[in-house]
């Protein structure tokens, strides 16, 4: 794989691109469910069952406080690594968590560094996961650093307004 850092960027082959930043804590409000990467690549995932809830109620207008108006897929409370089962919540960053509706959860993003990377351009049910089998296979030198496996997550804001020409940013948790 072809890499090129330019000031805290890299520029990976096949347009998946990569920087660093360090952000603060923020919390997100939404709905979870308790999973892992090989339920989720067989017949019992559930993420594709929570998008589908969520979209269907209009779950996120139901959330107080919203920061942005973007959505928030939150990869937290890993039991270890890529490999064992970790919490999927999907939602939206809150100014507070005073406010949690009822069936909806609150979680904490730490603050810390992240490595920051856009999935390329598509269909999102295709270049999101697509995303992730790269991440999986990047090393900790192209990563930007070791996993912390505390909160990973995804962004869609708009420039993923229309799910079949998506592009989705993807942070990453690092140690």
């Amino acid at each position: 794989m072809a890499l090129l850092r330019i000031a805290g960027l890299l520029i990976l082959g096949n347009l998946l691109s990569l920087k660093i930043a360090t952000q603060p804590e923020m919390f997100v409000v939404g709905i979870s469910q308790r999973t892992n990467n090989a339920a989720e690549n067989g017949s019992v995932g559930v993420i594709s069952k929570t998008w589908e809830r969520f979209v269907k109620e209009e779950l996120l207008q139901k959330i107080p406080s919203r920061a942005d108006p973007n959505i928030i897929a939150l990869y937290t409370d890993y039991a270890s690594d890529k490999n064992g089962d970790y919490t999927f919540l999907l939602g939206a960053i809150v100014k507070d968590g005073e406010h949690v509706p009822a069936g909806m959860v609150l979680k904490r993003i730490p603050a810390g560094r992240y490595a920051i990377i856009a999935s390329e351009r598509g269909p999102a049910n295709a270049v999101v996961p697509a995303a992730w089998k790269r991440i999986w296979s990047m090393s900790r030198e192209e990563l930007g650093g070791e996993r912390a496996y505390k909160a990973d997550y995804e962004i869609y804001d708009q420039r993923a307004a229309d799910p079949h020409n998506a592009q989705v940013e993807i942070r990453i948790g690092l140690r």
